[in-house]
């Protein structure tokens, strides 16, 4: 398998309103290689120890269930909603991402780069809180089983039940935070550089150019979409945050979280990237970065949605239907099930 560390990771995410202010987060996680991941419930009072290149690092103990997904076999949330509506997940960071040095004296407070999500799911029922509580931990540069040879580089967005965000962003041993009004993210490079971006694309539109006389010749547009000429489409960051930004923003508002969940999968279908399109070559190896699973979570409902490579039928699984004080965390790959389609021919009249 190739090290996902050094594999590009396109991964996309966004926020979303209905027109009666529930609010809904979405995302697409994308891998350089095929691994397996998990949705699962993590329920109150489990414990948790931080991993470090040294030794154990923080214990804690969740406080509230969380609803998510994981990879390989480590059971923490990189993806996911807790039982009072937070949500957070990890993006990858590469270049950027510079975590805290551990030693003897500051061991007991640090989790590593795939941790931090299940720390803020398990402890915290606020931004407020989260914001707080930074200063009690640090993140490690931690190798983990499965991620490579390297410490993973990770930022980190931060929704509350209402939609308000956080972006936090490990630079040169410090977090970093901001608030995110936009509600969009991707990757590198850092989220103040992505919103300045955003400036160079203040032209675009949804409104078709009207048509204009150039020496007496008619010029008129081709076809709908003429607004967005200039629209960058390919699969990096930067570009990615920019159709994002502006496709979340400009969508019709939708009535309620049913029709917004539909609506945001539709938003994310825009960053679906097909296996071979995206590739690294990696010595004598190719690497090609694909959509390996898309989510959406619904905070009002307490319901995680999600499709996969191997199966787009959007599925759910919903936390009041589990025993948030059992004693095991409860998982399925997210992978099982097969694509398929629906002969419909006896339907014809």
């Amino acid at each position: 398998m190739l090290s996902v560390t050094i594999a590009s990771h396109a991964c996309t995410g966004i926020r979303m309103t209905a027109q009666d202010g529930t609010s809904v987060n979405g995302r697409t996680v994308e891998f350089g290689s095929l691994i397996e991941m998990y949705a699962c419930v993590i329920p109150r009072n489990y414990a948790f120890v931080g991993k470090t290149s040294i030794g154990s690092g923080l214990h804690y103990t969740s406080k509230y269930a969380v609803l998510g997904a994981y990879c390989f076999e480590d059971q923490v949330v990189m993806d996911g909603m807790n039982e009072m509506g937070l949500a957070c997940g990890a993006f990858y960071f590469p270049g950027f991402a510079g975590y805290t040095s551990v030693n003897r004296s500051n061991q007991s407070k640090a989790i590593s780069p795939v941790e931090f999500p299940n720390w803020v799911l398990t402890q915290f029922a606020s931004l407020s809180e989260v914001k707080a509580a930074l200063d009690s931990i640090i993140i490690a540069p931690t190798v983990i089983e499965g991620w490579g040879s390297v410490p993973a580089p990770f930022h980190y967005i931060i929704y509350d039940k209402q939609g308000n965000a956080l972006v936090v962003e490990p630079i040169q041993g410090t977090l970093v935070i901001y608030d995110n009004k936009i509600g969009a993210i991707t990757n590198s490079p850092t989220f103040d550089w992505h919103l300045t971006n955003l400036r160079n694309f203040i032209n675009l539109t949804p409104f078709n150019s009207n048509s204009i006389t150039v020496r007496n010749v008619d010029l008129a547009p081709f076809g709908q979409g003429s607004g967005m000429v200039g629209l960058p489409g390919d699969f990096t960051p930067p570009s990615r945050f920019v159709r994002a930004s502006l496709f979340s923003s400009l969508a019709y508002s939708v009535r309620n979280a049913e029709e917004l969940v539909s609506q945001t999968f539709h938003i994310l279908n825009q960053f679906d990237i097909p296996i071979g399109v995206a590739r690294q070559k990696m010595g004598d190896q190719v690497a090609t970065d694909y959509t390996l699973i898309t989510t959406v979570k619904d905070p009002s409902r307490l319901r995680y949605y999600f499709k996969s490579y191997e199966d787009q039928t959007i599925q759910w699984i919903a936390l009041k239907d589990f025993d948030l004080d059992a004693k095991k965390i409860k998982n399925m790959s997210t992978a099982k099930g097969k694509n398929s389609s629906v002969n419909v021919s006896s339907s014809l009249r």
